[in-house]
């Protein structure tokens, strides 16, 4: 039997397709909670910036990174994707963890890749396995703020630099790209025109 052959029913086909109801927490405010800014999470991501095309200066990428990041925590299930982390690391620093004591929560010991998943899941959700190689990088080198969290967030947190960083470098690199095809099509018209 194919898994095409089974009938399937759509028993969610009444829900609403769109958020309802008032908002009352938003991620950015709940990492401030934590402890963490937009400042902070601009710093860090900036430490690994290396110039490309679109992003030639560092204040050029620092505003495309807002941008990137405003757009990514519009983003319900990202942001749900963060605070299971934000509460992972809560739970680890009461020592009430599931099958995992307070000690080794705190040894962040390298056979306890939950916390890792997540990061890449965070990076891979946003900008696919591009924002899983960034995610890497941030995870080596832990720059900034990095390097002061706890074993749940250092991941949680690499993981929505490394993703929001990667729409940056991508989005700036199709912006240049079409900046310079204008700029070519201008050129041919300017010489057509003489």
């Amino acid at each position: 039997m194919k898994l095409s052959d089974i009938d399937s029913q759509d028993l969610k086909k009444d829900q609403p397709k769109e958020l309802e109801g008032e908002i009352t927490s938003d991620i950015i405010d709940i990492l401030e909670e934590e402890g963490i800014t937009v400042d902070m999470l601009v710093d860090t991501a900036l430490e690994l910036y290396a110039p490309h095309p679109g992003l030639e200066t560092r204040e050029i990428a620092e505003g495309r990174f807002r941008r990137e990041l405003e757009i990514a925590v519009s983003d319900a299930n990202l942001c749900l994707l963060i605070y299971s982390g934000i509460l992972l690391e809560r739970e680890g620093e009461k020592g009430k963890l599931p099958n995992i004591s307070r000690s080794s929560y705190e040894k962040d010991l390298t056979f306890i890749i939950a916390d890792e998943v997540i990061g890449m899941s965070i990076a891979k959700y946003i900008s696919g396995d591009k924002g899983m190689f960034e995610f890497v990088r941030f995870d080596k080198q832990k720059p900034g703020i990095l390097s002061k969290l706890g074993p749940f967030m250092d991941d949680i947190i690499g993981g929505l630099i490394g993703g929001v960083s990667a729409n940056m470098y991508t989005r700036g690199m199709a912006d240049a790209a079409e900046a310079e095809k204008k700029r070519k099509a201008k050129d041919v018209s300017d010489v057509i025109a003489a």
